[in-house]
């Protein structure tokens, strides 16, 4: 009789299989294929495996075979269609991600930053326990593709992140709730509806930008010629001062609201807060997603808020959880397409064309939705359509 030739797996594979196989809430067919796999490394036949899962020969070589073709996934789980759904929620990428943010050190390890395969290895430990069995067999390439999507290199000693909130969970949920409520205004077509005799709830994205510079130059720019394609900008310049942007995205209209001051202190917020409160009909409730910086729970700011019960009600997002906030998208976007490189005689010019380019935008506005892969702008806050 021909000796059985045993199957090769890699370190990481067979640990996941391991995991897999000691798993007390998957699906039975996902554990005797996982174990299927373990048995041939161990070297045993195809008709021996068969008599150990209680599986005919045609269903080990088939899990075999699938193994070879596309690794542990494409053995263990059916084709999407068949019985698997295979999208990761929002939830669950919020949960991998707030995980990647934290040093892993935090968890008991010695390492200072994560690698993908140990950060793939700790959500597969924890996973069921977190309440995300499902997880618990996700792969590092699957981790890899959501953290790319979501911008973040968690490896990389750049990466910065505080200590969590331990409120980060019911936080992260009632943000992701606020923009799934909102999804359900929408029909197919993006015509927004509102049912006829329903209090109307205007939700915004809230942020500040501060340090805002205000930056002239030395001497005349030189522009582009024919020898050479580039403005040209002496090195030397002036800092004329610095302004902070108060501003949010109006999630059902898609409009932005700005205000320009030199500071961002509580007087400030109060200030932009009247501005809603003059845009929206009175008797409705404005719905505010922001951080929880200390100018937004002030003694100032809650005594205003006391003078109008009813009006405001805010969604704060939790510590370094900034990327669940939308309006982190709109000022990268703002970023890119007016900040960078600017240059002006004075500050109230700096002033005057932050507010043109809120006009700009306001002229023809987009209604940002909520999805997790990114297209137009910064880490995972949405796409604009």
């Amino acid at each position: 009789m021909a000796k059985s030739i045993p199957l090769t797996l890699s370190i990481e594979d067979h640990d996941r299989l391991e995991s897999i196989v000691k798993a007390r809430t998957l699906q039975a067919q996902v554990v005797t294929r996982a174990r299927i796999l373990l048995l041939k490394e161990g070297g045993d036949s195809v008709d021996k495996i068969a008599d150990k899962v209680g599986l005919n020969r045609n269903s080990v070589l088939l899990c075999l075979r699938k193994y070879k073709q596309g690794g542990i996934e494409n053995a263990i789980y059916d084709a999407p269609g068949r019985g698997r759904n295979a999208e990761i929620t929002d939830d669950e990428k919020a949960w991998i991600i707030n995980i990647a943010c934290q040093r892993p050190a935090e968890f008991g390890y010695s390492a200072e930053t994560w690698t993908y395969a140990k950060l793939t290895a700790h959500i597969n430990k924890t996973a069921e326990s977190a309440g995300y069995t499902r997880l618990s067999t996700l792969t590092k390439t699957s981790v890899k593709n959501i953290l790319d999507a979501a911008n973040i290199k968690p490896f990389r000693i750049q990466y910065y992140c505080e200590n969590r909130d331990p409120d980060f969970d019911a936080k992260m949920h009632q943000v992701l709730l606020v923009y799934k409520q909102i999804e359900m205004l929408f029909d197919e077509n993006g015509k927004l509806y509102i049912p006829a005799g329903e209090q109307e709830i205007h939700t915004v994205s809230y942020d500040e930008k501060p340090g805002i510079q205000a930056i002239a130059t030395t001497a005349p720019d030189l522009p582009p010629t024919v020898e050479n394609g580039t403005v040209k900008r002496d090195y030397e310049y002036k800092r004329l001062g610095t302004v902070s942007l108060l501003a949010a995205i109006d999630l059902l209209t898609g409009e932005a609201i700005p205000l320009v001051r030199d500071t961002h202190k509580s007087e400030d917020f109060i200030d932009f807060l009247k501005i809603l409160d003059e845009k929206y009909p009175q008797g409705d409730t404005i719905q505010v997603i922001l951080d929880n910086h200390t100018v937004h729970t002030s003694k100032k700011v809650k005594q205003y808020l006391e003078t109008m019960p009813g009006r405001f009600r805010f969604i704060f997002t939790p510590k370094h959880g900034s990327w669940l906030n939308m309006i982190e998208g709109f000022f990268g976007k703002m970023t890119r397409q007016m900040l960078r490189g600017i240059r002006v005689a004075t500050k109230q010019e700096l002033i005057d064309r932050i507010y043109k380019y809120f006009k700009e935008v306001n002229e023809t506005p987009v209604v940002y939705h909520w999805k997790y892969k990114m297209e137009d702008f910064e880490p995972s806050v949405g796409v604009a359509n």
